[in-house]
């Protein structure tokens, strides 16, 4: 990405402001899932925003790395968190490839044994 945070974080919120405007609805739904996922309960806004940023790494989310980290320091994230947050991503990416491998070689073998290829 060339593109600076700031500057990718005000380009997509022109983009989502013309989203809103042409599906309002669909639009509301979504604003307001993310204000009941982000409610403070078990969890404080902080700890929930810090989950976030480990999956938009995983998902390979620019515009919501830009996001969940704009608010992650909003609710007062420190770069050490952030920087613990993203040492779980990175571990996370490896170990679900793993386990997948692992899977599919097991596919491969029971549906070879099946008899797939007839």
């Amino acid at each position: 990405m060339s593109q600076s945070f700031p500057d990718l974080i005000d380009d997509l919120n022109a983009a989502i402001g013309k989203l809103r405007a042409g599906a309002p609805e669909p639009m509301r739904g979504f604003s307001m899932l993310a204000r009941e996922a982000l409610k403070p309960g078990a969890l404080d806004v902080k700890t929930k925003e810090l989950i976030a940023i480990g999956i938009a790494i995983a998902t390979r989310c620019d515009g919501c790395v830009g996001f969940h980290v704009k608010a992650a320091i909003k609710a007062g994230a420190s770069r050490e968190e952030v920087l613990e947050t993203v040492s779980m991503a990175i571990y996370m990416g490896a170990g679900p490839s793993m386990i997948y491998a692992a899977e599919t070689l097991r596919a491969f073998d029971e549906l070879a044994a099946a008899g797939a290829s007839a």
